[in-house]
């Protein structure tokens, strides 16, 4: 059970910031401050959606280590629900690793599609703003660092654990 001023990934929302636990018709629910939406949250304690705690700075520079090592595959379909389902999974799963992996594989879509004098898709546009969103909130806090200035952090990470 997480405490009050506990931050937390929770779901779709992102990080968020436990204010209180209550007690609402007998069962006990959380009360969260969204710390990038303009939201308030109640939830049931053991609620459906993945609640889970943010990551320490060490799991956070952890994670963009492996970043050379994740293969992407872009998610390549017409179909439209099926793409939606596979980013919804990795969304939804609040596995950071998940949520990276399918963030680098929409890039690397997106990356092609400039290539190719093309378009990238608008679902693949929402879910590659929407994991973006999400990670560097995350990583942001993690860090101590402005979520607008993670990724400039993580070249620069990626560089130094290239050059010997």
């Amino acid at each position: 059970m997480f405490r009050p001023g506990e931050l937390i990934f929770y779901g779709r929302t992102g990080v968020c910031r436990v204010e209180k636990v209550e007690e609402i018709g007998g069962r006990p629910f959380y009360c969260l401050q969204s710390l990038y939406q303009r939201c308030s949250i109640r939830i049931p304690v053991n609620g459906k959606v993945s609640m889970r705690p943010v990551m320490s700075r060490g799991e956070a520079d952890a994670l963009i280590d492996r970043i050379p090592e994740i293969q992407v595959q872009p998610a390549e379909t017409r179909v439209l629900r099926e793409l939606t389902n596979r980013y919804l999974d990795s969304v939804n799963s609040c596995d950071a690793v998940r949520l990276l992996s399918m963030t680098m594989s929409i890039y690397a879509k997106k990356q092609q599609a400039i290539q190719d004098r093309k378009k990238l898709g608008a679902i693949d546009e929402r879910f590659l703003r929407e994991g973006e969103s999400l990670l560097f909130g995350e990583l942001s806090v993690s860090l101590g660092i402005p979520p607008e200035t993670v990724p400039a952090y993580i070249q620069a990470r990626l560089e130094e654990r290239r050059s010997p």
